[in-house]
């Protein structure tokens, strides 16, 4: 936006816990409204924009009626997790184009949210680097179906390594990733390859693909963001550093491509480009992503939430590496199947996993080696 202040004027800035930063950006791009979704801090962010005209909320509420505000005509839906769900729908609703980087939101209700972009005639044009990227090879070949497509993966920090080594590792071990700087969540999700098996989700319902034509691939550079294959065997490829400005912009620009100053890539600096296949009797969450996601229902609203639940545990030194595969999976056998959910449904379902998740982390052995 800073870059391109003749394309682009922010109305809603939003944020969950930093205040600072919303502060700071609010100072910057004068937005019609603020929202901290954390409530305990409505007083800091309010008093630091009193001398402003930027009207401040509170509380994801707020989030959820501000997006159908006339004004907007795009929503960079970059919230965590299941939060993002109903704001979106909301949005969409609202004949919002969605910029869409919770990937979440079509994890959990991936038919529901399609179906409300096509009756309300709303783009939804994705930002994950792996999903911009399909998106982007596609561009032109609408009359060329799809025969099969390929989302690349880091690996994560721990690629290559057993579960004997995974037993012990620490958060701060996993929360070191080689090529991204992200969120906690996402980064814990990249290392234990459940952010790959949330994509694969995503993707099914982004462009309209069966479970068997969509590949994922370890890809350790992180240059190729991810392939689409046709059906005369010919591949396209994305290709580019690994900086999420890049499909943020696209997303925000759409159908152009304007003119940056963002750094470019160098083939020489990355002479070799390797590929490996997943290991997922090790990694077993992206295979408990696939299977969530061939059951359908709300299958995959299930394990979306068992691995919030599960990752937090981990963050917070209550749940070792492996034993949040153990709890997702757990919590796909026990919770109740829902063929065809609707909204109520997913929001029920979201709850009761949450609880039943929470337990069974309350349940799992606290041992030494985690809090190291």
């Amino acid at each position: 936006i800073a870059g391109n202040a003749q394309l682009f004027k922010a109305y809603v800035l939003t944020a969950q816990n930093n205040a600072e930063l919303l502060i700071a950006q609010c100072l910057k791009f004068a937005p019609a409204y603020a929202v901290i979704c954390n409530t305990d801090k409505y007083i800091q962010v309010k008093e630091a924009l009193t001398h402003t005209n930027v009207k401040v909320m509170a509380g994801h509420e707020s989030v959820k009626s501000i997006v159908t505000d006339p004004a907007i005509d795009i929503v960079l839906t970059a919230m965590v997790g299941f939060a993002g769900l109903e704001p979106t729908i909301n949005a969409i609703k609202a004949g919002k184009d969605i910029a869409l980087a919770n990937k979440e939101t079509l994890v959990v209700a991936g038919e529901l949210i399609t179906a409300l972009a096509k009756q309300h005639n709303v783009k939804l044009l994705p930002v994950d680097s792996e999903h911009s990227a399909i998106f982007q090879c596609l561009a032109g070949e609408e009359l060329n179906p799809i025969e099969k497509i390929i989302i690349t993966a880091s690996g994560g920090p721990f690629r290559g390594k057993t579960a004997e080594f995974l037993a012990d590792v620490t958060r701060n071990e996993a929360l070191k990733h080689p090529n991204w700087v992200m969120g906690a969540k996402i980064t814990i999700d990249s290392a234990s390859l459940m952010n790959k098996g949330l994509e694969v989700i995503e993707a099914r319902w982004l462009f309209d693909l069966r479970l068997d034509q969509i590949d994922v691939v370890i890809h350790p550079q992180s240059i190729i963001h991810s392939m689409v294959q046709f059906q005369d065997g010919s591949i396209k490829a994305q290709m580019g550093l690994p900086d999420m400005k890049l499909p943020i912009q696209y997303a925000l620009t759409y159908p152009n491509r304007v003119p940056n100053q963002f750094k470019r890539f160098d083939f020489m600096a990355y002479p070799n480009l390797s590929f490996e296949k997943p290991d997922i009797q090790t990694f077993r969450n992206l295979q408990l992503a696939y299977t969530a996601l061939n059951k359908g229902g709300n299958a995959p609203c299930i394990i979306n939430a068992a691995n919030e639940i599960a990752v937090a545990g981990f963050l917070n030194n209550e749940l070792g590496f492996l034993a949040m595969s153990d709890v997702i999976e757990t919590c796909m056998q026990q919770m109740p199947y829902i063929a065809n959910p609707v909204l109520d449904d997913y929001l029920n379902t979201d709850k009761e996993t949450r609880i039943l998740a929470q337990k069974l982390v309350n349940q799992m052995p606290k041992a030494l080696t985690y809090l190291t």
